[in-house]
């Protein structure tokens, strides 16, 4: 924690030396792109893309997960969405699964999850059921399971009414990607490629 506190006080000489470009976050901000991925510790969508401030509207969730839309029952990830496709107006919606996912393989594996009843109901009631199978040995026998579940968050997203929408007009792609933790690489789902290997490089 001291590093994290010792980086935030000295940030403002960092801001000091690039003034011009932090003094333009003032007016606002106009993000191309949502970014919706793990919550997880080792996934930093900046560090992966190269994107800088301004250049990511960003949606963090256990498992990547898109909740489904209910308009009766606002929820924070919701907001989140709608305020980047109405009001933000980003052109591109990125779906990051990672290897390595508590989440994914909890639900893959049907772990017992009594102690934990929050994540248990998130994960029971927001992801789709298709990932759910028999339990992987290793990591890399979750990458199925994990592309499969990024690919489901799309169709998630599909239902949203803005979303809908913007697709209509042309004005707004979805992305899936997966990201290995540990080597860095990151692979985009082709929906054209079928087969075995729907994923493959950017």
């Amino acid at each position: 924690m001291q590093t994290l506190i010792d980086n935030a006080r000295s940030f403002a000489t960092h801001v000091a030396e690039h003034a011009d470009a932090f003094r333009a976050f003032a007016s606002g901000q106009s993000p191309e792109v949502l970014f919706v991925t793990c919550s997880d510790s080792r996934v930093i969508p900046s560090l992966i893309t190269g994107a800088r401030p301004g250049e990511l509207f960003e949606l963090r969730t256990a498992g990547n997960i898109v909740p489904e839309y209910h308009s009766g029952h606002p929820a924070g990830e919701t907001a989140t969405i709608e305020y980047a496709v109405r009001v933000l107006g980003v052109r591109d919606i990125v779906v990051c699964g990672h290897s390595h996912c508590g989440a994914v393989s909890a639900l893959v594996r049907g772990d017992d999850l009594s102690a934990a009843p929050a994540v248990r109901g998130w994960l029971d009631h927001a992801a789709p059921d298709p990932v759910r199978g028999a339990a992987p040995d290793a990591p890399a026998d979750l990458a199925g399971p994990v592309q499969q579940h990024a690919v489901a968050q799309l169709e998630r997203l599909r239902a949203y009414p803005c979303v809908r929408e913007r697709l209509g007009e042309g004005g707004l792609s979805l992305h899936a990607w997966y990201y290995e933790v540990h080597t860095g690489a990151v692979s985009a789902h082709r929906p054209g490629r079928g087969g075995r290997a729907p994923f493959g490089p950017l």
